[in-house]
């Protein structure tokens, strides 16, 4: 019983801490925050994996598991950090009892750090007496937090992953909290607890679920990530019209979130086999792929825009070579350092270097404008990006 009272009064003391830090960092959601004072968030991450200093001998970042019970002053301080604390990789539910060192792998669940989560419920202007619907219940430490400021019975979350969803369950239910949870598939929302005033989506897509406009009242919004295969994102806030079209801005930022399983993008093999037949005859590019590689504000949202014109090109490395795959077309094209520049050769009947220059030569000639001067269109006929100066960018 000790021990228990200590880890309550230590977390107690973190939570408060934590919403100091959020609200250091400009965080300015004063409900929000009490409740983040309030949710036990180590409840909700019994294990996770840290990311570790080295590589191992392949090349491959190494992930360090942390549990209560292997290194309890390390877990509870990672629990109250302002950090994505990444819970499984590759849909595979790791052994918390005896958990192993991961190599390499691609994220699959998370608990998103905390000023995170509650920027997107804020930005999404989620207040008590809304029905709410989140897609993505995670760790469900998300799901607690609008628990505590709504109340349980206007909060409904679904999880595509049942396991992943009982864990969350057993974690919400243990903090006295009861949201409506479900095993469902975030595409297509959660007909049953419809309509909803708000949807917040902790997942990414490539275009609006049709679903979810349909789901949402007139006046109601819903908040979600657009990516695409070239892990280009966008947030945007659209409000739903009477009419069932919605409209609404991308909000400005660098926010990314793990794909719905339905929307991955394919695998591509090796990017070499690809490569084999290029035509010798090469051209300069352009641009360099730095314009939509770099770290950078502008690269990030650069890239979300370029994959409009490719949307099912794939991007990577290999040595100093960066690489365009299409799995769809069979269109590709290889990017070479030569000289200050970079060559490019391409094939198959879709030209993705050239489509991407185009969208970055507009980009530029209309003054590089942020993620906010853009807004998206929803309707019956499909859906489009508009900015005053630049021609519709109609998504897949």
């Amino acid at each position: 019983m000790t021990r228990e009272t200590d880890l309550d009064q230590d977390a107690a003391q973190r939570r408060r801490e934590l919403a100091r830090t959020l609200t250091d960092a400009g965080v300015d959601a004063s409900g929000w925050l009490d409740a983040v004072r309030t949710v036990p968030r180590h409840l909700f991450v019994p294990g996770f994996y840290l990311p570790a200093n080295e590589r191992d001998a392949g090349g491959l970042p190494l992930w360090e598991p942390v549990t209560a019970d292997g290194d309890p002053a390390r877990w509870l301080t990672a629990a109250y950090s302002d950090t994505t604390l990444i819970t499984q990789f590759d849909g595979e539910e790791p052994d918390w009892k005896d958990p192993a060192v991961r190599h390499g792998g691609a994220p699959t669940s998370s608990s998103t750090l905390p000023s995170l989560v509650v920027r997107m419920w804020a930005d999404a202007d989620v207040c008590p007496g809304h029905n709410v619907l989140e897609i993505g219940t995670g760790s469900g430490y998300s799901t607690a937090l609008a628990c505590a400021y709504i109340g349980s019975d206007n909060v409904t979350s679904i999880e595509v992953d049942a396991h992943r969803l009982n864990q969350a369950a057993t974690a919400l239910n243990s903090g006295g909290y009861t949201p409506t949870l479900a095993v469902a598939d975030g595409l297509y929302g959660y007909w049953p607890e419809a309509p909803f005033d708000r949807i917040v989506a902790a997942c990414s897509f490539r275009t609006v679920p049709p679903a979810l406009v349909a789901q949402t009242r007139p006046g109601g919004k819903v908040l979600l990530t657009l990516s695409g295969w070239l892990y280009g994102y966008a947030r945007v806030l659209l409000t739903v019209a009477e009419d069932g079209t919605a409209e609404g801005p991308l909000l400005n930022g660098t926010v990314s979130f793990m794909s719905a399983r339905t929307h991955a993008a394919p695998a591509f093999g090796n990017p070499a086999h690809w490569a084999a037949d290029m035509p010798e005859d090469t051209g300069e590019a352009r641009h360099a792929p730095e314009r939509i590689t770099a770290a950078t504000t502008e690269a990030f949202h650069l890239r979300f825009l370029a994959q409009s014109a490719v949307p099912s090109a794939q991007l990577t490395t290999l040595g100093n070579r960066t690489y365009l795959i299409d799995t769809v077309t069979g269109s590709a094209a290889v990017l070479t350092p030569h000289g200050s520049g970079w060559r490019v050769r391409q094939k198959g009947p879709v030209r993705l270097w050239e489509r991407i220059e185009a969208v970055i030569d507009v980009y530029d000639q209309a003054g590089k404008p942020p993620p906010a001067a853009f807004r998206l269109h929803v309707d019956n006929s499909g859906q489009r990006l508009t900015h005053d100066r630049l021609p519709d960018l109609v998504l897949p």
